[in-house]
């Protein structure tokens, strides 16, 4: 359990510093930290961070960082792909399912390390509005994307709807950050329905684990525009490819840890 409340909080303060990215962490801190099964450890990942991540999202609508309407046509396509992700999850071995993990971990953290900008889009436009002749499909597309990831690996997804928000969309950080968060909660929500009757869940481990985390992300939110966002991100990505080489190394030397 003290394992549980640890890494927990250590999740829940990067959801509140990064507006996502924490999540990537939640399986192999599950697995390898509080040692519970992949299938177990999937859904519990889920309820985690849809339930931190609507905690750490409360600062920010209040602020008025949240775009509502992009993340409910964002979500609400995720949430259908996830169900799909889900269904492949269950075809796979669940050694596979940690080695794609970990490649996407890769890919996630290479994408951290790269300057993000080009803000300005059909979701953005200059004078404030949205051209939702553009904004639609992309914001359709890319939630599909990674609502299916989200039902694959039990994640929330942040670290791919923010690059999409801000590069695709054209939102700002500030925005893409809490529309983020608001999009990782509906398809978290939808991703743990999809997994829950997969295997039982020790309800104890978890709400431990996310208290810890929901704590973690509402002091983390507060004292984010404090800090350097782009060293964290940068340091983050560094954390990311480490424990993507041991989640790799430890499926291939005991693969019955999956």
């Amino acid at each position: 359990m003290i394992a549980a409340l640890g890494l927990g909080a250590v999740i829940g303060i990067l959801l509140g510093l990064l507006g996502g990215g924490g999540s990537i962490l939640a399986v192999p801190a599950l697995v390898y930290g509080v040692g519970l099964p992949l299938r177990a450890a999937v859904p519990t990942s889920l309820l985690v961070v849809g339930l931190s991540s609507a905690a750490a999202v409360l600062p920010r609508l209040r602020a008025g960082q949240v775009r509502r309407r992009i993340a409910a046509v964002f979500g609400a396509a995720g949430a259908v792909s996830a169900f799909a992700g889900a269904a492949v999850n269950r075809l796979l071995d669940p050694r596979i399912v940690l080695i794609g993990f970990a490649v996407m971990m890769v890919a996630a953290g290479i994408r951290m390390l790269r300057r993000q900008g080009g803000e300005g889009g059909d979701c953005a436009l200059p004078s404030g509005g949205v051209n939702w002749r553009g904004c639609l499909p992309k914001s359709v597309g890319a939630g599909v994307a990674v609502g299916f990831l989200t039902g694959l690996f039990g994640v929330g997804g942040g670290f791919l709807i923010i690059p999409a928000l801000v590069l695709l969309l054209g939102l700002p950080m500030t925005a893409a950050v809490g529309t983020s968060l608001v999009i990782i909660v509906i398809n978290s929500v939808a991703g743990f329905v999809a997994h829950a009757g997969d295997t039982a869940i020790d309800y104890r481990i978890a709400a431990g684990f996310t208290a810890a985390a929901i704590v973690g992300s509402l002091v983390a939110a507060r004292v984010a525009t404090r800090l350097p966002a782009d060293r964290l991100r940068r340091w983050f990505a560094y954390l990311v490819f480490v424990i993507a080489a041991f989640v790799v190394t430890q499926t291939l030397l005991h693969p019955a840890a999956g």
